[in-house]
């Protein structure tokens, strides 16, 4: 009988690749705890991201390579996840060092859904394993504090002899909103430095701990807030909220635009109110036409992430706090909300191979 050992089980598992990141799973690391015990082997394979939509693909692949070694008596694969981080940044001093991932929520304009899509989204993340925080970044409409049902200043906490403030827990996900230090009705009036300076505190004066992704509402349009960004924190990428119209091409191209000069790249495109369902008819009603958001990730040639429809839960749901994750999560707009936050996850998984291979190439290069 074949001798059974880790060197060739590890020569067919080469032949495996991560089908989002397109390199084998042994290169990546993947493979981990391999054990051969009387022709039996078990191994774990750990997955870029709690939230990864092709662990079936993986296992499937995994036994099928494995199928060459004759004498193997039993196969385990058990499967773990660790997020890897994706940030890049020139020069910037990492503001979130215990934070992995940063990703950007943001819009060209106002009015999409950009802020319901961040808090469903980070709530999403959260609900696959992974350690998700949400910042409300829109300092001159701050909203997240609605749509998360949370309200008052957050407390404080002493980190190794320095005061931080302690974000507020909604739904299981650390939060925090400049909404929480302002009254109901009192209007921010603040010029560029202001902003900043509230920005730089909202992050760098936050214990967050540690997080595999940070979801950030951002403002809509192209200004201060996303330039802030750029200039103060290393991020992984920006994800797009668009709607179906073919209007939403020229917000995508502006966002686009502005997100190519601050070099944050592009990580993702969601279509927000792509059709309704009516009750009576059971029939889907493109009430903003379809497609639009689709048609531009296409030109730019920019992941497609999905589409989410217009709903009135997913509505009141906002109104009172409750995501619609939380208040049904076994509908089709909650799988529809974890089938993105899945995909993003690999877009962010991928983001963070090619940062690794960047940072060695200019190694090599010096």
């Amino acid at each position: 009988m074949e001798t059974i050992t880790q060197e060739k089980i590890l020569d067919v598992l080469k032949k495996v690749q991560d089908p989002e990141i397109h390199r084998d799973i042994v290169s990546l690391g993947m493979v981990k705890n391999l054990a051969i015990n009387q022709g039996k082997v078990s191994f774990t394979v750990e997955l870029t991201t709690p939230a990864c939509p092709l662990r079936e693909t993986i296992e499937t692949d995994c036994k099928k390579a494995l199928a060459e070694i004759a004498g193997i008596q039993g196969l385990e694969i058990n499967f773990g996840a660790q997020v890897r981080g994706s940030k890049a940044g020139e020069g910037q001093t990492d503001l979130l060092p215990s934070v992995k991932n940063v990703v950007l929520v943001a819009a060209g304009k106002g009015g999409v859904g950009k802020s319901t899509v961040a808090a469903n989204l980070a709530v999403a993340l959260k609900m696959h394993g992974a350690a998700t925080g949400l910042l409300d970044a829109d300092i001159y409409g701050p909203s997240v504090p609605m749509i998360m049902g949370v309200k008052g200043e957050p407390s404080k906490v002493e980190i190794n002899g320095v005061h931080k403030i302690a974000p507020t827990m909604a739904h299981g996900v650390p939060v925090m909103s400049i909404g929480f230090f302002l009254d109901a009705e009192q209007a921010v009036i603040w010029r560029g430095p202001m902003l900043g300076k509230a920005l730089h505190q909202l992050m760098a004066d936050v214990h967050w701990g540690e997080l595999d992704y940070l979801v950030v509402d951002m403002p809509p349009g192209t200004g201060d807030v996303q330039i802030t960004f750029s200039q103060q924190l290393k991020v992984s990428g920006a994800l797009l909220v668009a709607t179906p119209q073919e209007v939403a091409l020229a917000d995508v191209i502006r966002a686009k635009t502005m997100f190519d000069k601050v070099m944050i790249p592009i990580v993702g495109i969601v279509e927000n109110m792509s059709y309704f369902i009516c009750d009576g008819c059971n029939k889907k009603h493109e009430i903003f036409s379809r497609g639009g958001a689709q048609r531009a990730a296409e030109r730019f040639q920019i992941p497609y992430l999905g589409e989410i429809p217009i709903t009135t839960a997913l509505r009141e749901g906002g109104d009172k706090g409750l995501p619609i994750l939380v208040q049904e999560p076994n509908s089709a707009v909650s799988k529809s909300f974890l089938e993105i936050a899945a995909r993003l996850a690999g877009q962010l998984s991928i983001a963070s191979e090619r940062a690794k291979q960047t940072q060695g190439l200019k190694i090599v290069s010096s």
